[in-house]
């Protein structure tokens, strides 16, 4: 399971995302399914280490992106009450490992309050599936990746100078809804749209999958990205026209002789007469 399994099940925004992009997932460290504990004593790669990874991965593609999509994003350093909320998960991490209160504190980050239960309604099924999750994480590797988040900087200078077009998705249940209003305003109308998706938390991609394809299709739409046809299964360039090779439309450029086919009809049954 990862945090954008929801999406990628979804046969419409999988049609539409799988035929027009080859799709990486990036695990931090030692977040991969069966990883081992990181030793406490290494250094905690910050933020900007782990960007700088990433975009070394990929060589230069930073200067070919055109488009970015996000989803509850982070803007602003940590503010208080965010530092000193992860300080408790990290201290009960830290000394209590995996514990059912620190999973508590995780899901209720992710997930609204719809779909975490309560004395009436039961946990949902992904709520169910990402505590099971949290259970075979290492408690080490996730107090590392806390600390990393609790000094994560401020980037509200480089939004200025962002050009390329952007869609932000954040639900109005997510704590960092507040950093998707304010993104969207440095960011300005001109270059990008932000969607709010109603009774959702942080994970929109898991909550209400369904809620971002109408606006993840106008997205791809003003870049020339299409969902292919329900029956066509042809390999074809996303970034192509949609239409058929004149060749196919003659079978004698394709250097078929095909013969016409004579349709007899069966003659008419004889009526019956009355007497």
């Amino acid at each position: 399971m990862s945090c954008f399994q929801g999406l990628f099940v979804s046969p419409e925004s999988a049609s539409l995302l799988l035929h027009n992009f080859c799709i990486y997932h990036i695990n931090p460290p030692g977040h991969e399914l069966g990883a081992a504990s990181i030793c406490i004593n290494d250094p905690v790669p910050s933020i900007e280490d782990r960007s700088d990874q990433i975009l070394a991965r990929f060589n230069k593609v930073w200067e070919r992106v055109t488009g970015l999509i996000l989803i509850s994003p982070l803007c602003k350093a940590p503010s208080w009450n965010e530092w000193l909320y992860n300080k408790f998960i990290s201290k009960l991490l830290y000394y209590y490992g995996m514990c059912d209160l620190v999973k508590e504190l995780l899901i209720h980050r992710y997930f609204s309050k719809e779909v975490c239960g309560n004395l009436e309604l039961p946990e949902s099924d992904m709520v169910l599936a990402c505590r099971k999750l949290l259970n075979d994480r290492d408690s080490i590797n996730v107090w590392r990746y806390l600390q990393a988040i609790d000094r994560r900087p401020d980037i509200n200078e480089d939004l200025e100078s962002l050009e390329c077009k952007t869609i932000i998705f954040v639900g109005d249940s997510s704590p960092f809804h507040d950093d998707a209003l304010h993104m969207t305003a440095k960011l300005g109308r001109n270059c990008s749209a932000l969607v709010e998706v109603h009774a959702c938390g942080s994970m929109v991609t898991q909550e209400h999958p369904h809620a971002m394809f109408t606006p993840l299709e106008n997205f791809l739409k003003g870049f020339g990205l299409y969902r292919p046809c329900r029956y066509d299964n042809s390999p074809r360039s996303p970034l192509g026209p949609c239409c058929i090779d004149p060749v196919l439309l003659y079978h004698e450029k394709m250097g078929l002789k095909l013969r016409p086919i004579k349709i007899r009809a069966s003659p008419p049954e004889p009526r019956a007469h009355e007497n």
